[in-house]
């Protein structure tokens, strides 16, 4: 195999997996080596393959194993660079690119990336949505006997497919979180993922409702473009916060980092800038004692991905996983699609050791997979207000 291996071709896949699309895209070099990749952009696919289009026009021909100049290119070769469309497009060029020069070296991609620090990944398993107190409880129960020392619930109210009350859901969310936290005793991780859905207000309220302890962690609670609220909110309780699954590059990342706001890094390796920009943050958080807890809410290869990454930084807590019990509706896995997809070991992904990802595509089936238009639900409040979703 020659030094040199050209790109010769970039095609994207919006195909419908389970119960979403999956945008995954196959770059081909002149070697015979191809590699995959995955966006995370959901709901916006469309938008995603335009850039990636753009970027085809000019990565064509380039060696597709000098991934951070590849990188650096495509971020900083136009006037209006970065944001979530393109960091998108960017990621899935880039965990492609991984792959390839992995599989042309012979090595897995954690051996790029600074060698394999664990064997195993834990993982956190999600509660289903929607269920009575005396349910979730079951839930978390079910959750630990099953090996997960880490649970996350989802917060109750969404009583429809559009109306989302607030202060109607924290009110009976917190009754039921202390309900599980007494079922499960301390020697679990318990956490909540609100979605961004409240105010520094709510948030705050949420967590006075309860005994404090109750909760290791707290997800997302509001929206992230003003790291000033997250500071007001730090003020009025003490949970950890775990934030960053829509945090587009290390920029997002900065101002949490650096004032220490966050204490987990929801990062997103399919959103970020790929495993390119997500070892930067990594590196960068482990400085201010904050461990990564990837978001992993796509497919075979964001698992992959986020896999070996998880397996090559020091700093690592969980990894989110869709295949557990209460999630595997989803659909999101699907061996006949993704030849050699990671599957739980019991709470925990044990890391590939094949060339590159280690998982394929079933390209020729992909291609008769459709595109579904798919939108996330657009909630409003019972006065008819929009919130957030």
């Amino acid at each position: 195999m020659s030094p040199k291996v050209k790109i010769t071709a970039i095609k994207p896949y919006p195909v419908w997996v389970g119960t979403r699309n999956q945008l995954i895209v196959k770059i081909e070099t002149d070697q015979g080596v191809y590699g995959w990749g995955e966006s995370g952009l959901s709901s916006r696919e469309k938008a995603v393959v335009g850039a990636i289009e753009h970027y085809r026009e000019f990565l064509i021909g380039q060696d597709a194993m000098q991934i951070g100049r590849t990188w650096q290119e495509m971020y900083r070769s136009q006037y209006f660079e970065g944001g979530r469309v393109l960091q998108a497009a960017i990621s899935a060029i880039d965990i492609a690119l991984h792959d390839i020069k992995g599989k042309a070296l012979g090595v897995p991609v954690y051996e790029l990336l600074g060698g394999k620090q664990r064997d195993l990944v834990p993982t956190f398993a999600t509660t289903r949505s929607e269920a009575s107190s005396a349910e979730v409880v079951e839930q978390v129960l079910e959750l630990k006997a099953l090996g997960w020392q880490a649970i996350r619930l989802i917060p109750a109210g969404q009583k429809s497919e559009k109306i989302y009350e607030p202060r109607e859901s924290i009110a009976e969310t917190a009754k039921w979180t202390v309900k599980c936290r007494e079922a499960l005793a301390d020697d679990v991780v318990l956490g909540i993922d609100f979605h961004h859905r409240l105010s520094v207000a709510e948030a705050a309220s949420y967590c006075q409702k309860m005994p404090r302890g109750t909760l290791d962690f707290l997800e997302e609670p509001i929206r992230d473009e003003t790291p000033a609220a997250y500071e007001a909110l730090r003020k009025l309780t003490d949970v950890p916060f775990a934030i960053g699954e829509e945090f587009s590059s290390k920029w997002q990342f900065m101002p949490y980092i650096e004032r220490d706001i966050a204490q987990f890094s929801r990062i997103d390796i399919c959103n970020v800038g790929g495993l390119t920009e997500a070892m930067k943050v990594a590196g960068w958080t482990e400085a201010h004692y904050v461990d990564m807890m990837p978001h992993n809410p796509l497919g075979p290869i964001c698992t992959a991905a986020t896999v070996h990454f998880a397996a090559a930084v020091a700093n690592f807590a969980w990894l989110e996983t869709r295949a557990s019990p209460g999630e595997l509706y989803h659909g999101f896995d699907n061996p006949e699609l993704f030849p050699g997809l990671l599957t739980l070991e019991g709470a925990y992904y044990r890391v590939s050791d094949r060339p590159g990802l280690g998982v394929d595509v079933n390209e020729a089936l992909v291609a008769k997979q459709s595109y579904k238009q798919w939108e996330a639900p657009h909630l409003v409040r019972k006065d008819g207000s929009i919130t957030n979703w």
